[in-house]
């Protein structure tokens, strides 16, 4: 069974830098894409960014020239290297890995981390 596992988070001032990992475990074949998303209170699930395996990369409007999403291809570890943080940020941030096609999720190969806190404030 796959298991993704995420770390990095954690209390950062508006300005600042946090660096997230995605560490996976398991059969990984298969996926043909890597992202994550964020999760704030009482609202609902949001993409951040994803990078495919070709190594196209998609981002949310809202964090475009601030997050930066990358791999090691040797660990097969997904990052998320995240500038100018912003109070908005605040959220618990999850990683996934899916295979889709055209924007349809094969269910068979769509797994979630247990998520990791990023919180933003002075």
């Amino acid at each position: 069974q796959v298991q993704l596992v995420e770390s990095g988070g954690g209390l950062v001032q508006p300005g600042g830098s946090l660096r997230l990992s995605c560490a996976p475990s398991g059969n990984i074949c298969g996926f043909n894409r890597r992202g994550w998303y964020r999760q704030a209170p009482g609202k609902q699930r949001e993409l951040v960014a994803t990078i495919a395996s070709a190594g196209n990369t998609d981002y949310a409007d809202f964090v475009k020239r601030r997050f930066t999403i990358s791999r090691d291809n040797a660990k097969n570890t997904v990052y998320l290297q995240m500038n100018s943080l912003k109070p908005e940020d605040t959220a618990v941030y999850y990683c996934n890995f899916r295979r889709d096609y055209s924007g349809s999720v094969d269910p068979g190969y769509d797994y979630w981390g247990q998520g990791t806190q990023v919180t933003v404030s002075s």
